[in-house]
């Protein structure tokens, strides 16, 4: 048995994934696809430690608690120079979030082959004919490389010192002056890059059918002014309300409610008031700014349903306008969101005309990819 620890990669961005979810957060029945490929190698070798590298390591901690969580960098190659400082064992095996479906076959193959080499690589054979601009290349000489990638620990560190960017592990230990051993791949390890890759791996199954609740309140007193903001529509008022961006009890707590199903924190650690940038700030903007991140984590809107509580002014009629101002924002029908207007009967600070507060609550489902 081998000192072997795991690093995994899942920093990138999905820029030619198309959709809505980064890859890394696509839903494998309740798991999210980083922490299925995790558990699907794990499963198949007592790794030292593990080790998983992504731009949203806190979030991902929450998800399971018990792997190191590692922030990625710009490129693949300093994520993994971040993720190789918490690696202490003899070797590492570093493989991409985005190959999923690992066979425990292809990793003692790997495994095995560490007895050869410093770097010990899967690769694929290529059956078609391969030009290289005009020119036929001898396709017995073409490999298609693959991860997982098994290197001796130290010399995969001393190799990524270099300037030069390498897109894999092995092309740095070579060039280092490392010895590498190929192994035969699996068409079953493929690497999802665009979204049709999802139907060419079996061992993906559909996100289970599960809905997430959330709750938001906001509340903003008056101030000296002629119009206040609620749910993106300015509504002509005496006062306006007093507040660090423009004031939106609606939007600001349907921004919670939708965070708060998601367990992705609230709007104040977001867009925390301290901040100059967010003086001022167009409630509407920062909404399409949440929801982006709620989709790129894997989630989408069910429906929402906000109750504006006032004593004056009159809210009634502007309650479709508002309706319709939330789901052009979210890009989603009219019909998911509800917007209630209610006095506290002159009770509190609300019935004496001294602010406005609303309520929010939102549901939100995973994205089902293979629906799209």
């Amino acid at each position: 048995m081998f000192d072997i620890s795991l690093v995994m990669l899942g920093a990138g961005n999905s820029t030619r994934f198309e959709m809505p979810v980064k890859k890394q957060w696509l839903r494998v029945g309740s798991d999210p696809l980083w922490l299925f490929a995790v558990k699907n190698l794990s499963s198949h070798y007592p790794f030292k430690e593990i080790i998983i590298v992504g731009n949203e390591a806190e979030y991902m901690s929450k998800f399971a608690p018990q792997y190191n969580f590692v922030s990625g960098g710009v490129t693949r190659q300093e994520s993994l120079k971040n993720a190789l400082k918490a690696v202490s064992s003899e070797f590492v095996l570093v493989s991409d979030i985005a190959r999923p479906c690992i066979s425990a076959n292809l990793l003692s193959k790997i495994v095995e082959g560490i007895c050869n080499a410093d770097c010990v690589v899967p690769v694929l054979k290529v059956a078609d004919t391969v030009y290289l601009d005009d020119d036929i290349i001898d396709r017995q000489k073409v490999k298609l490389v693959q991860t997982p990638q098994l290197s001796r620990t130290s010399l995969l560190r001393k190799a990524l010192e270099s300037d030069q960017i390498y897109t894999d592990d092995s092309s740095a230990m070579r060039a280092a002056g490392a010895k590498i051993w190929y192994v035969l791949g699996e068409e079953s390890a493929r690497k999802i890059t665009f979204k049709e890759d999802l139907a060419k791996i079996p061992c993906l199954k559909a996100p289970k059918n599960e809905i997430y609740l959330g709750n938001g309140f906001d509340v903003h007193a008056f101030e000296d002014g002629n119009f206040i903001t609620i749910c993106g529509e300015k509504i002509p008022h005496e006062f306006a309300f007093k507040a660090h961006s423009d004031g939106d009890v609606g939007v600001h707590a349907l921004i919670d409610a939708i965070l708060g199903a998601t367990s992705l924190g609230d709007i104040g650690e977001l867009f925390p008031d301290t901040d100059a940038k967010y003086k001022g700030a167009d409630s509407i903007e920062l909404l399409k700014e949440v929801y982006k991140l709620v989709q790129g984590v894997g989630f989408e809107l069910v429906n929402a349903d906000i109750t504006i509580m006032a004593q004056k002014p009159k809210i009634s009629k502007f309650k479709l306008k508002m309706a319709s101002n939330i789901a052009n924002t979210l890009n989603i029908s009219a019909s998911r969101i509800n917007v209630k207007a209610t006095t506290t009967e002159q009770l509190g600070f609300v019935g004496r005309g001294e602010g406005i507060a609303a309520s929010a609550t939102a549901s939100l489902k995973y994205y089902d990819w293979t629906e799209k």
